[in-house]
């Protein structure tokens, strides 16, 4: 036991030799930094390393203290104003306040307040030459009595600060409350109250003394080159000790996250698809086959851009041609075995800019750019898209969405399907179930539900089909097949980091950021 406390003390870190024999006859973390003359963060520190080696425990208790302030400070040494301004007037005579009452340090914002203050308690009258629009004041027989009597202000003032409110009378919390309106005089807060207690083992350990001998802790070139390291006493060292956990650098969680998605598309033959943030609604709504009188072309569900708020159509992306061949689908159908919306498409309205409600614009441009040649294709993106939302737990504003499309002559609905299950089971998510639904741009058209592993509930993730012919034929030439999906990615995670709020996901807390667990699966 001797060699143990003895490998103990040389084991002591200099802040902790400053810190420890004090804890012996001082347990408040105020006094051992008074005492110790180190920074509080320095005692702190000394006081968890020794808490870490079961010499101490460290005691934390919130209380409610009334604290002193600025004004309180120096009404404490230099008397209340109010007790001023009565032995101002102790000569029982009557004064004007505008020629001064006294040769005596009083401030006219602190004559206003005594006044105020002296008249409540019936200490002084008052009256006021409305003539000379000049204030005469008088000690009544209440002040002559509070000259020679404590004020229950200054009894408080008196006290030990801090001191805890609750052990205060009953009958003075009321003039407490009354100094705690002054400016500047005392405040009533919680404050955390810290404490060290020394162990049975810090006992023996001080029992035992500690070397006042200096103790090497670092090697410096001098000691080296002289050789004076020789005869010093360096600090015995463990390497068991616990230590501050150090975390390297690492990226956002929902990158990483992003990143794996990209991974496996890529792996399933896929290429990526990129493209602007900013989108003509021609892209992101017309070529799509969506009617320029639907809801979600409305204020309510998409952000605008206010400048530039028309984009230039056609470009080398949206030819004259192409622009035609979708307003006569949107008008009539044309070649698709369609009626079309049957109204008058509008290009002014196509030219309005976006911010893209979904990475399904990016399809749409790459089906446009496809020549026969390249066919069969596969093509994902990852990529931010916004919708007018509310903010709430299961709704962003700004979010990610992650789409696919395979182009292939011989793709039917179960290879959809089969893409589906496949990239969900990298997920994580071992059921998947599909349901009917209804999109503009698809056709037949479904919702993915996966079931959720813990709470064993259906959970909606995002939608999919094939593309409609009018979609297809205007953008690529000929009708296909053109598997098509767009999920959610926020919402696919929630699970994986054990949300239960959308919003937690960007809320920029470097703590959830540095013990997210990486994106594994």
């Amino acid at each position: 036991m001797t060699t143990d406390i003895k490998a103990i003390a040389d084991q002591l870190h200099p802040l902790e030799r400053k810190v420890f024999p004090l804890v012996e006859r001082f347990s408040k973390l105020d006094d051992l930094v008074t005492e110790s003359s180190l920074q509080q963060v320095e005692v702190l520190r000394a006081l968890q390393w020794l808490q870490n080696k079961k010499l101490v425990i460290l005691k934390e208790e919130v209380k409610e203290l009334a604290v002193l302030g600025e004004n309180g400070k120096k009404y404490k040494l230099n008397k209340l104003p109010e007790r001023r301004f009565l032995e101002a007037l102790a000569d029982g005579k009557e004064h004007d306040i505008q020629s001064g009452i006294n040769p005596v340090n009083i401030t006219k914002e602190e004559v206003n307040v005594s006044i105020g203050i002296l008249k409540v308690k019936n200490a002084i009258n008052v009256r006021k030459d409305a003539e000379k629009n000049i204030l005469f004041v008088q000690l009544t027989d209440i002040g002559k009595k509070l000259l020679k009597e404590k004020l229950t202000e200054e009894k408080i003032l008196e006290k030990d600060f801090p001191f805890e409110v609750k052990h205060l009378p009953k009958e003075d919390k009321n003039s407490l409350q009354y100094l705690v309106k002054r400016k500047g005089l005392l405040e009533i807060d919680l404050y955390k109250i810290r404490n060290a207690v020394l162990t049975d083992l810090g006992r023996n350990v001080l029992k035992a003394g500690i070397s006042n001998e200096e103790v090497i802790d670092r090697i410096s070139p001098d000691l080296l080159k002289t050789g004076s390291w020789k005869t010093k006493h360096f600090r015995a060292y463990n390497i068991k000790t616990s230590v501050s956990r150090v975390f390297g650098g690492r990226r956002h969680f929902m990158n990483e996250a992003i990143d794996y998605v990209k991974r496996i598309w890529l792996d399933l033959g896929f290429k990526e698809m990129k493209g602007n943030i900013v989108q003509p609604s021609f892209w992101n709504f017309d070529a799509l086959f969506t009617p320029q009188d639907h809801p979600a072309r409305e204020m309510q569900d998409t952000f605008f851009i206010k400048n530039p708020n028309l984009a230039y159509i056609p470009s080398k992306a949206a030819s004259k041609e192409l622009i035609k061949n979708i307003q006569e689908t949107h008008e009539y159908g044309r070649k698709t075995g369609s009626t079309g919306w049957r109204y008058d498409w509008n290009i002014e309205e196509a030219r309005k800019n976006v911010l893209r409600t979904h990475t399904t614009v990016l399809s749409a441009q790459t089906l446009a750019r496809l020549k026969e040649s390249d066919l069969p294709a596969k093509f994902f993106s990852v990529g931010t898209v916004f919708r007018n939302e509310t903010l709430d737990w299961k709704h962003l504003f700004e979010f990610h969405q992650t789409d696919c499309i395979v182009v292939d002559p011989n793709a039917n609905f179960k290879h959809l399907l089969g893409y589906l299950k496949d990239f969900f089971k990298n997920m994580g998510y071992d059921k998947v179930r599909f349901r009917p639904a209804y999109f503009p741009y698809t056709n037949c058209s479904t919702e993915v539900e996966v079931l959720h592993p813990i709470q064993k509930k259906w959970m909606e993730l995002g939608g999919a089909g094939i593309f409609r012919s009018e979609v297809v034929v205007p953008l690529l030439g000929k009708d296909i097949p053109v598997l098509a999906w767009g999920l959610g990615l926020e919402r696919i995670l929630m699970d994986y980091y054990e949300f239960n709020d959308l919003r937690d996901i960007y809320k920029n807390d470097l703590k959830l950021i540095r013990e997210s667990k990486l994106f594994l699966r």
